[in-house]
C-alpha cells in the first residue's frame, strides 16, 4: 500500500515522503496512530501544497540542532556524582537519564535521553565523553565529570 509519511516513522522514511508499507501494516498500525495517510489522488495533491510548509520546518529543526551543538560543545563539563568503591570503580553505571538530568540541572537545557549515544557503559569515574544525535547528520560531543561520592 502507498502512504504518505505525516511524521518520520523509522525503517519508512520522513516526513512528507510518499512510502511502500505492508497492508496490514499500514491500516492496524501506522493510519490510527496518526503517522501516515493512504496515497490517494487528492491527497497527493494536499501534500504538493504543504512541501513547502515541511521544508520550512525541517530547514527550523536543523537551525535549533546546531545551536544547541554550539551551546553543548561550548559548555563546561558536566558534573555527574555515583556512589563508586575501591579504585573510583562505580556501583552500576552512568545511564543516558542520569547525563540528561546533570545536563538540565546545570544549564536547564532538556535532552532527549534516546539521543545519547554511549558505546560502552561508564563505569569508572574520571573524564568521558558522550556523543549525541541531534538531527540527521548534526552530532555534538558532550564532555562529562563523572565524580566519586562516597
Amino acid at each position: 500500500m502507498k502512504v504518505i509519511l505525516l511524521k518520520d516513522v523509522k525503517g519508512l522514511g520522513k516526513a512528507g515522503e510518499v512510502a511502500n508499507a505492508s497492508d496490514g501494516y499500514a491500516r492496524n498500525f501506522l493510519i490510527p496512530k496518526g503517522l501516515v495517510m493512504e496515497a490517494t489522488e487528492g491527497n497527493l495533491k494536499v501534500l504538493e501544497k504543504r512541501r513547502a510548509e515541511i521544508e520550512a520546518q525541517r530547514a527550523m529543526d536543523k537551525a535549533v540542532a546546531e545551536d544547541l551543538k554550539k551551546k553543548i560543545e561550548a559548555a563546561a563539563p558536566v558534573d555527574i556524582y555515583s556512589k563508586a568503591g575501591e579504585g573510583g570503580r562505580l556501583f552500576g553505571a552512568v545511564t543516558a537519564k542520569d547525563i540528561a538530568d546533570a545536563f538540565f540541572k546545570e544549564y536547564k537545557i532538556e535532552l532527549d535521553k534516546k539521543k545519547i549515544a554511549m558505546d560502552n557503559p561508564i563505569k569508572q569515574e574520571g573524564p568521558a565523553t558522550v556523543q549525541l544525535k541531534l538531527y540527521q547528520g548534526i552530532t555534538a560531543a558532550l564532555k562529562l565529570n563523572v565524580i566519586a561520592k562516597q
